[in-house]
């Protein structure tokens, strides 16, 4: 009965992140250890004043029925007054529609924005679902690309060059999944300054990784006067908070976009669960220590990470400025074998890493870059440390295609 199946699901692509753990699920069923480096998704538990919250709101009796399809109003308040005064961004509680994740922001939006054939630029590398949501919406992703040098990111002129009259829309994550690349502000000023001259196209900033980041500054592109009214913020408590299972995430937008995704939602999920957005509400009590020290443990991890890789022969791979990633380029091993598995891409680097050094990670070929793969430093330091000594053993077993 397959052929009854859409050809819009049929053409979608399976998330390159969730393959590698149906992979890794597969050889931990047969009774493996997989050292696992592909979800991004933290180690850490939610913290105790969250889980309080939402222990409460249960024992209150008060929050088991339809919750409002943008979102409680006072949850949307406070992320108005975040996002105003720590942000920059002026918005109202009017423009937040809270979600089931940035992920359903996120889909929300360009099933709101995109007509058939209409563009949207992605910077590149980009996380995984980001082209497939934009295909599913009807749209045509344009990916810009920069230079490794660069960390991959475009400069203003690509950009410009990349924008067509069919272009609705520019989307980028800063703190970067995958690569960690964290935009400055005076690239968001130039990319403001490219944007004076197209008023039709709109920036969607997704901001998730917000406070996983490792320079002294953080800059939303929603808070550059030139373009005003013209930006959508996506952004959640699932990596800062380490709330992923927990499925709160919003947007804030201009109002007659927010209230487009407030009616779409309204037909489709209506609002996100009554118990994790008391939870949500709770996060903007948590103390700033507990974020950050949760924060350095992920810059320790990185570093950690980063000692390794640069001992690797062949492995090129840029520090991160946020997030919880490493994108090394491991293109130096396409031709080589073990005498009998070869590599011929990424994918193949990552099964044989899977299969000979039990370690998980996931091939760039989904997020845009065929020549690098993902690793998640989003566990332990024991983890890390020894599948990236199981790694070096692997790579050692690797001879060149005569």
């Amino acid at each position: 009965m397959q052929e009854l199946l859409s050809e819009r699901i049929k053409n979608m692509a399976e998330s390159a992140t969730l393959a590698m753990f149906k992979q890794t699920q597969l050889l931990r069923s047969q009774g493996h250890h997989i050292y696992d480096l592909s979800i991004g998704e933290p180690d850490f538990a939610t913290p105790y004043l969250i889980q309080e919250a939402a222990k409460q709101a249960i024992d209150s009796g008060k929050y088991f029925t339809y919750s409002p399809v943008a979102g409680y109003k006072d949850l949307r308040e406070v992320i108005a007054h975040k996002l105003s005064t720590e942000n920059h961004i002026p918005c109202t509680p009017e423009q937040i529609v809270v979600s089931t994740g940035a992920k359903q922001a996120l889909a929300n939006l360009f099933l709101c924005l995109l007509n058939p054939g209409d563009e949207v630029i992605i910077y590149t590398p980009y996380w995984v679902s980001y082209a497939c949501m934009v295909q599913l919406a009807g749209g045509k992703p344009i990916f810009v690309q920069g230079s490794q040098e660069r960390n991959f990111e475009p400069t203003s002129e690509q950009v410009a060059q990349a924008i067509t009259p069919r272009t609705k829309a520019i989307i980028f994550s800063s703190p970067s999944n995958p690569n960690g690349l964290v935009l400055s502000k005076s690239s968001l000023v130039d990319l403001g300054q490219v944007l004076e001259k197209y008023p039709q196209v709109l920036v969607i900033a997704d901001e998730i990784y917000e406070y996983i980041n490792f320079t002294d500054d953080f800059t939303s592109i929603g808070s550059i006067p030139s373009l005003q009214g013209r930006v959508v913020t996506v952004n959640g408590f699932s990596k800062s908070y380490a709330m992923t299972g927990w499925r709160v995430g919003y947007l804030a937008a201009p109002l007659w976009l927010a209230k487009a995704c407030e009616k779409l939602q309204g037909q489709t999920t209506s609002g996100t669960c009554s118990i994790s957005q008391r939870a949500a509400l709770a996060t903007f009590n948590v103390s700033a220590q507990e974020i950050q020290d949760m924060r350095e443990a992920y810059r320790r991890r990185v570093d950690l990470a980063m000692q390794y890789l640069q001992r690797m022969p062949g492995v090129m791979c840029n520090r991160p400025l946020g997030a919880f990633y490493l994108f090394p380029d491991i293109s130096h091993y396409f031709g080589y074998t073990d005498g009998q598995f070869t590599i011929k891409n990424a994918d193949d680097f990552c099964m044989y890493m899977l299969q000979e050094a039990h370690v998980s990670m996931v091939a760039g070929t989904g997020f845009g870059i065929p020549t690098c793969v993902r690793i998640s430093v989003a566990t332990s330091d024991e983890v890390i440390q020894e599948a990236m000594e199981r790694m070096q053993r692997a790579l050692g077993k690797l001879r060149v295609i005569r």
